[in-house]
């Protein structure tokens, strides 16, 4: 007889991990209390990035006579019109996964999941009926939801969620975004574009302040969106918000995380806008899931701690996705990468995950990517390694299409040679990581990818003129610092 394989949670994670779990011959149930897809199909990834899609048309648009083109009028953007776009985008795709799902005759639940001992899941369905479900192997998927702040609380009107912002059918004239990380700046871009006055407040010394990219790649995305007029303020946190003639008056202070400059007024600063939008993270919703009754152990707000093979303390238990926490990228693409190993696992496999060479996308304009070691993380490994830049300008498509704001980085291990790790901003380069992924995968050499040759005119190219100058013989660049 089959394994009874149930996935709680049907995000990347979880219904990845039930496809792949029914794949394998496994009598699969997949629970999950909303809709197919998660947060990264109906909050995240794909929504937000069709609005980006309407937003870099626009910027196309208003830049039209410098590409030759006569259009009279001035462009602008219909909210309603966007997203209905953005809600049939959406639905194409859940019916999608709603389909592959059948084909693998993996039983789909609508309802709220709760464990109720060693063996055993309780549902709960929309409708108040209850169900009781057997299980030989259990996938915990149950994802992240957005952090709130005790002092700015969401109301989903006025103080937003990055979900709320998904649904707003009028573009506000004044937005602040809390929070200067991957979510709040690609909002920023994404608002900017589509005709908002935004501000951006971090609490850090810098923008994207993450592990795996290096400050220059974060002052190069800083001065690219203050070209853009996006008002970035850092070192900063919201005090209070309170009514101000119809908006919002947002007062920032110094952040309380950093020390002070050496002679840097300390003083208040009052901002009016329309709508706040607060981005400063997520938080797991493990809360109620019954986890105490089979021992699994978490850590954090409530994190569900894991081994490299994604089990739990609990015996035929797993975890994948933003369930894990922050301590691991908490990326759609990575949680269905883990929900494969899990089910591989969970039917008999024995597999670790290896987290050594995850991609990171940023859909900001520009755009960023990342894979691998960044210089900061390498040395404090104690690697010695080197580095160099190539400047996005030096590359003839990038010319071509007017985008040449940006550069690519890579890092290497002194002696042998072997990329360590990759960063990049500039148009489109969340289509190039693709490729520096399978580089620090494969452990290539700088030389491997200088011989690889790269078809001409592409953006592509600025990989192959990286690596050449990286090498001491730059084709097109200029060597040296």
């Amino acid at each position: 007889m089959s394994l009874k394989v149930v996935v709680l949670g049907g995000g990347p994670g979880g219904y990845v991990a039930a496809i792949r779990a029914a794949q394998l011959g496994a009598q699969v149930t997949l629970v999950e209390k909303e809709r197919i897809g998660g947060t990264c199909l109906h909050w995240g990834c794909i929504p937000t990035k069709v609005l980006k899609a309407t937003a870099e048309l626009l910027d196309a648009l208003r830049g039209k006579e410098e590409m030759g083109i006569e259009l009279e009028g001035t462009p602008k953007v219909n909210p309603v019109w966007l997203m209905a776009r953005k809600r049939k985008v959406v639905e194409i795709q859940e019916t999608g996964i709603l389909k592959i799902l059948s084909r693998l005759r993996v039983c789909h639940i609508q309802g709220v999941g709760r464990i109720l001992g060693p063996g055993l899941l309780g549902v709960e369905t929309p409708s108040g009926e209850s169900e009781r479900l057997e299980w030989d192997r259990l996938i915990l998927a149950t994802g992240s939801r957005p952090l709130c702040l005790p002092s700015v609380p969401f109301d989903g009107e006025r103080i937003l969620s990055s979900s709320d912002v998904l649904e707003l059918e009028e573009i506000p004239s004044r937005t602040l975004i809390v929070g200067g990380g991957v979510i709040g700046c690609e909002l920023a871009c994404i608002l900017k574009s589509l005709g908002s006055q935004v501000h951006v407040v971090e609490a850090l010394e810098r923008l994207l302040p993450l592990p795996a990219l290096d400050p220059d790649s974060s002052t190069l995305m800083e001065r690219e969106m203050r070209k853009r007029g996006i008002q970035v303020y850092l070192r900063q946190v919201v005090q209070r918000v309170q009514d101000q003639g119809g908006g919002l008056e947002v007062i920032l202070g110094p952040s309380p995380a950093l020390e002070p400059l050496p002679g840097r007024l300390q003083a208040s600063k009052a901002i009016l806008v329309d709508r706040v939008v607060v981005c400063v993270g997520r938080e797991p919703v493990s809360r109620g899931l019954g986890l105490e009754s089979l021992g699994v152990e978490v850590h954090g707000r409530g994190w569900i701690r894991v081994n490299q093979m994604l089990e739990t303390s609990a015996s035929g238990v797993s975890a994948v996705g933003d369930a894990l926490g922050p301590s691991r990228p908490m990326l759609a693409h990575l949680a269905s990468a883990e929900g494969m190993v899990a089910a591989e696992n969970a039917l008999g496999a024995n597999k670790g995950f290896n987290y050594e060479a995850v991609p990171s996308a940023i859909f900001t304009s520009p755009e960023v990517a990342c894979v691998g070691l960044s210089e900061l993380q390498a040395a404090s490994l104690g690697l010695e390694t080197g580095s160099e830049k190539f400047l996005m300008r030096g590359v003839g498509k990038a010319q071509i299409l007017g985008e040449i704001a940006g550069q690519a980085k890579v890092v290497w291990e002194k002696g042998t040679q072997r990329i360590l790790g990759v960063q990049l901003i500039g148009p489109m380069v969340s289509e190039l990581v693709g490729e520096c992924t399978l580089a620090v995968r494969m452990g290539m050499r700088l030389e491997d990818l200088a011989q690889s040759i790269h078809p001409h005119p592409t953006l592509s190219e600025i990989l192959v003129e990286l690596s050449h100058k990286a090498m001491g013989m730059p084709v097109h660049g200029i060597a040296g610092p």
